[in-house]
């Protein structure tokens, strides 16, 4: 295999990979999106599987804007559930995980030793 055989198959890995990745995003982004019907999605998605190339084409023409919105809105949301999670987390007193692993141990869930464990952990 000569070298410009290879770089066209590396050339033609590439664009392939890329077509998959435009065709997941548009199939994340037709679920992702609440205001579009049932019925529509499931037309966007049978000429996606027909006429992939056309109507991936057509879907980024006619809502590319509106994908990179609805985008920008779920990398909101789960920024604003992390600093949340990371709020309720910073503000648990060791008594809080004691308590926890208490109601664990009486429901069998964890072991003497377990809870032994997590209670040393939780007064370190």
């Amino acid at each position: 295999m000569t070298f410009w055989e290879s770089f066209w198959i590396l050339v033609e890995i590439f664009f392939f990979v890329l077509y998959l990745v435009i065709l997941f995003q548009i199939v994340g982004d037709l679920f992702r999106d609440t205001k579009l019907g049932g019925w529509a999605k499931a037309v966007w998605i049978f000429f996606l599987i027909f006429v992939p190339f056309l109507t991936a084409l057509i879907y980024l023409i006619a809502r590319g804007s509106s994908m990179a919105d609805r985008n920008i809105a779920a990398l909101q949301a789960n920024k604003a559930a992390t600093d949340q999670y990371i709020a309720d987390v910073a503000h648990r007193s060791p008594a809080d995980d004691i308590a926890e692993a208490k109601s664990l141990l009486d429901s069998g869930a964890i072991t003497q030793a377990e809870f032994d464990q997590l209670k040393a952990a939780a007064l370190a």
